[in-house]
């Protein structure tokens, strides 16, 4: 049996999960930013822009959430709202419309917060098949440990090799020696090159926003879509997994009110993180869940803090190994996925429904343009309803 870390030492294991949850977050779709910046034909300035914004709205809220609440509230940029820009957005648009597109998702996700229909809907959906949800949408970082092996093994095998060794022994500082022995492999195996990387401090560019039906209906709606059902639904499901029991209405109207008001600088969605917000909610943030909140925090820093360097972060970022990257998010995940799914089968009356939830949450399809959670949801309720047992 360890003893509890105290005074300084206390503070390592949330730090380091806040800044894995960061280098996770930012590395994983990053790209898709930049691309949705520059299909608008922006300058760098822009692009720069469009990425301060999104970390000083992420890194605000998480902070003030988390302080405020003494829960790990970790929020995220939508990512498949970074997807659906990328692949949607062309110089025939003009900016400022695409911004006005922006401002209107920030408004609907503001009023599905501030109505309080959107926490009515989750408040319906049981803790088995909210953790089924989180175990699908984590299953493929898991996954991507093992399929790593294949292109970077000098790098993951020295990794799971520390993972199961403090896991054994400390197993409170196994995150860390991973971290620690991940970024020593990849110096040693793929050294990166930062030679021209240089530091500079973004300065914001406002561009006042203009309304169009057409952006509205094209950008504007579906992004407020995704975001809902998507991000937000597998956030609050990570959140119910973990057993916390976080008002959702304030926070998800606080998230429309941040990208409301940072629209003009290129956010087009603050939302509940899933991925990320689990790697501060585990164990290995805090032995004591009710320090977790400080992994949140912490992560809140960093993002405030990547987002003064904006122009060169995401470059920086690009020099690391992605095995390494998707390891890491991985194996810190392991324990995360072990007791969802503990979670999710331990009653037999919604085991079945449960593993649906899971199969079609982790085979990451995509109908109608909405993503994998929603329909691992809806399936799983669907199955729920059906194997409930009759009433005698």
């Amino acid at each position: 049996m360890t003893r509890p870390s105290t005074g300084l030492l206390s503070y390592i294991p949330p730090v380091t999960a806040g800044f894995i949850a960061v280098l996770v977050g930012f590395t994983s779709s990053v790209a898709l930013v930049f691309q949705a910046a520059q299909a608008t034909g922006a300058p760098p300035e822009i692009t720069a822009t469009w990425i301060a914004a999104l970390c000083l709205g992420m890194g605000a809220t998480s902070i003030a959430f988390s302080l405020y609440y003494k829960i790990p509230v970790l929020t995220a940029w939508s990512t498949p709202g970074s997807a659906l820009l990328a692949v949607s957005l062309t110089t025939a648009v003009p900016l400022s419309d695409v911004l006005g597109a922006f401002l209107f998702s920030g408004l609907l996700i503001t009023f599905a917060g501030a109505s309080g229909w959107f926490e009515k809907i989750i408040d319906r959906i049981p803790a088995s098949i909210a953790s089924a949800l989180l175990a699908g949408v984590l299953f493929r970082f898991g996954t991507e440990v093992f399929q790593s092996l294949k292109t970077a093994a000098p790098i993951v095998l020295p990794m799971l090799a520390v993972y199961l060794g403090l896991k054994r022994l400390i197993p409170r500082y196994a995150v860390i020696g991973v971290l620690a022995i991940g970024l020593t492999a990849s110096y040693l195996y793929q050294p990166p090159h930062f030679e021209t990387v240089s530091l500079q401090i973004v300065r914001p560019v406002f561009t006042m926003p203009t309304f169009s039906w057409s952006a509205i209906v094209s950008l504007g709606l579906p992004l407020f879509i995704v975001t809902m059902a998507s991000q937000n639904l597998s956030g609050v499901a990570a959140i119910r997994s973990f057993g916390y029991s976080t008002p959702i209405s304030p926070v998800i109207t606080g998230t429309g009110v941040t990208t409301m008001l940072l629209a003009p600088f290129g956010v087009f969605g603050i939302n509940l993180a899933a991925i990320t917000a689990a790697i501060c909610m585990g164990p290995e943030a805090h032995e004591n869940r009710d320090q977790r909140y400080w992994a949140a925090v912490f992560a809140g820093i960093f993002y405030l803090l990547v987002g003064l360097v904006a122009g060169v972060v995401g470059d920086f970022l690009h020099a690391l190994p992605a095995a390494f990257v998707l390891s890491l998010a991985g194996i810190a995940l392991f324990t995360t996925i072990a007791n969802s799914l503990h979670q999710a089968t331990r009653d037999e009356r919604s085991r079945e429904a449960a593993i649906l939830t899971f199969l079609v949450t982790a085979s990451n399809v995509t109908l109608a343009g909405i993503g994998a959670a929603f329909w691992g949801i809806v399936i799983g309720s669907i199955a729920l309803l059906i194997f409930r047992p009759k009433a005698s």
